[in-house]
C-alpha cells in the first residue's frame, strides 16, 4: 500500500490512536531523557516499507513528539537517522531479533 494510502486508513487511524493512548500522549524517546513533551505521531520503529509484516505489532510503534520523530527518521528521504537506526537495534535486541545486515554498525 502506498505510504499516503496506508496513513489515512480507519485501521491505521484507530491503531495510532490506540498506541497514544498506551503511551499516555508522552513522547517515548523524550521520556526516557527525564522530559515530558507530548506525543503527536507514531513512529514505526522497524520502517513499515521494508518491514511490512511488523507494521501493526504494537511493540514496533511508540509515540513521539514531531521533534523526535524528525530526530528519528529523515523527513525527506523517509530513511532512519543514526538515532532512528539506534532504536531500531536497541528494540531488535530486547525482542531477541536479528538485527538486518542494513541496520547494523
Amino acid at each position: 500500500m502506498r505510504y499516503e494510502a496506508f496513513y489515512h486508513t480507519p485501521r491505521w487511524r484507530k491503531k495510532r490512536a490506540a498506541i497514544l493512548r498506551r503511551d499516555g500522549y508522552c513522547c517515548q524517546i523524550s521520556k526516557r531523557y527525564g522530559r515530558i513533551v507530548e506525543a503527536n505521531t507514531v513512529h514505526h520503529i522497524f520502517p513499515r516499507e521494508e518491514f511490512p509484516a511488523l507494521a501493526w505489532e504494537d511493540w514496533n510503534l511508540i509515540s513521539v513528539s514531531a521533534e523526535q520523530h524528525n530526530r528519528l527518521e529523515d523527513r525527506t528521504t523517509g530513511d532512519l537517522t543514526e538515532a532512528g537506526r539506534d532504536l531500531l537495534r536497541r528494540t531488535a535486541r530486547r525482542r531477541g531479533i536479528e538485527i538486518p545486515e542494513k541496520y547494523r554498525k
